[in-house]
């Protein structure tokens, strides 16, 4: 008897060494074929398509906006973060090349465009006539169709942002996943 419980427990560890090495190979092979993904180059089509859905409904209200940046390279990104610090200007953003969901083409930054065709970054304004600061209105609309909203964050206000990761954090991305790994 205790022969028996001796022989299966030998089996049942080497069983279970077997399924282990057969899904670190596996997990290998997947990590290996995640780093050959090319990186990618605009934006997501689900970000455009949303994108386009967000000024047509805030022109529906009387909001015209322009969306200033999308998709953005990790040169574009590196230049972004040396301003304020190797280069002129102020700081706009903690992100390097890579650490942003612009990078990955799943993000997107807006301003109010006036009649006169000015450009403003005022989230005060109200220019429809209807009581509601615009900038809000349009986060509003955002969010309802997916995007998260970068005035929501704690630590660094970031007001012209909209974003729609997928559930995927930069990490992952970096790594090589895409919004296609966990879209259903």
């Amino acid at each position: 008897m205790k022969r028996a419980k001796a022989i299966f427990s030998i089996l049942f560890l080497l069983m279970l060494g077997g399924f282990l090495f057969v899904w670190i190979q596996n997990e290998r092979e997947f990590q290996e074929e995640l780093a050959k993904r090319p990186a990618p180059s605009g934006l997501h089509p689900i970000v455009a398509e949303k994108t386009d859905q967000l000024v047509q409904q805030a022109q529906s209200i009387g909001i015209d906006i322009l969306i200033t940046d999308g998709f953005r390279s990790a040169e574009e990104q590196n230049d972004l973060h040396n301003q304020g610090r190797s280069a002129a200007g102020n700081i706009v953003t903690y992100a390097r090349g890579g650490e942003s969901y612009h990078n990955y083409g799943l993000a997107i930054d807006f301003a109010l465009r006036l009649d006169n065709g000015d450009v403003v970054w005022d989230i005060e304004r109200d220019d429809n006539g209807n009581g509601e600061r615009d900038w809000y209105e349009v986060a509003a609309i955002g969010k309802e169709l997916g995007f998260a909203w970068g005035g929501d964050w704690q630590r660094f206000k970031d007001y012209p942002h909209l974003e729609m990761t997928f559930g995927l954090s930069i990490g992952e991305l970096q790594q090589g996943y895409r919004p296609e790994d966990v879209l259903e």
